[in-house]
Formats: C-alpha cells, sequence, structure tokens
C-alpha cells in the first residue's frame, strides 16, 4: 500500500539534486520516530546532504530540543499545524539545512481521539528559500503502516514542492 509513495530511486533522486546544488536536508519526528532519517542514511553518501535529526517523541523534547512554545501544545496539541510549524522553525535552525521536513501524529493503535483518531498526521517541509508546507492527513493501516505512510509521504511532498524539474 504505501511501497509506490516514495521509492528507493525517488530518495536516490532527491540526494542526487541535494548533492549537485550543495544543499542539505534535516528532520524532526515524532510519531515516525527516526523513520525519515533511517530512510535517508539508507542511501550511501547521504552523510554529504543530511545535517542530523531530533526524535521529539514527547512534549518536553519538542520545547528544550526545537523551541516548539509549552503554550502551543497545550491550546493546538502536539499533532497540530501550529506545533509542526514550529517544529521546523526549530529543526532548520538547529542544524542551519536548506530544507526540514517535520512530522507528528498518532500512530496507534490507542491514542486517538474524535477530533484526532489514529492515523492523523501533520506533516510539514519548509525550504529557507520557499516557506513552509504543512497538511493534516488521515492514513489507514496499523502502526508500522501509518508511520511507513507519514515518512514516505513527507519526501514525496518535499519531492514535488520543491524539486518539480529533477
Amino acid at each position: 500500500m504505501d511501497k509506490d509513495i516514495f521509492t528507493q530511486n525517488d530518495m536516490i533522486k532527491l540526494q542526487k539534486y541535494l548533492k549537485e546544488n550543495n544543499q542539505t536536508i534535516t528532520c524532526a519526528e515524532s510519531c515516525t520516530g527516526g523513520l525519515c532519517a533511517h530512510m535517508i542514511t539508507q542511501i550511501p553518501g547521504s552523510s554529504s546532504i543530511f545535517k542530523g535529526a531530533v526524535v521529539t517523541y514527547c512534549n518536553d523534547i519538542k520545547e528544550q530540543e526545537l523551541n516548539v512554545k509549552k503554550e502551543t501544545m497545550i491550546k493546538y496539541g502536539a499533532v497540530s499545524i501550529q506545533t509542526v510549524s514550529q517544529m521546523l522553525d526549530g529543526v532548520l535552525k538547529k542544524f542551519n539545512a536548506n530544507y526540514a521536513i517535520a512530522i507528528s501524529g498518532i500512530a496507534g493503535p490507542g491514542g486517538g481521539s474524535i477530533d484526532k483518531p489514529t492515523g492523523t498526521v501533520v506533516i510539514g517541509i519548509m525550504s529557507k528559500t520557499n516557506g513552509k508546507k504543512i497538511d493534516i492527513f488521515h492514513f489507514k493501516g496499523d502502526r508500522i503502516s501509518i508511520q511507513n505512510q507519514a515518512a514516505k509521504t513527507a519526501f514525496k511532498i518535499i519531492f514535488k514542492s520543491f524539486f518539480k524539474n529533477t
């Protein structure tokens, strides 16, 4: 189900573009638990384009490592456009990269609510020069499937948004 969202060949193309243009990428992950970073580093030579990542699984670490405001998480929740926006700002500043991905969601099987059921994931991408794009998704499947869909969707969005001509 999630295999065709963003393939390893797509990742190779993305990294080739970044290398050719001397650009870098970073990630701030919550529900994906480092899966985006793992996908990047599966490609040999990724150290030239990957600055690093932060897994901010709990709210205290979002606040401590990415400067997400506690008030934002209280008012809107950790799984919100507002929180992911601040995660993007924080991770881009922390790693001084050209591009960033931030993901926060509910992978399940528990933890969901009526307003934010299991499978609700907020994905944000950011470019230093082209701004942010943040969307809410509702993925189906088990925990691992939701995590895979979220990570691959983030890469698909960043690839299509900023690297259209590759």
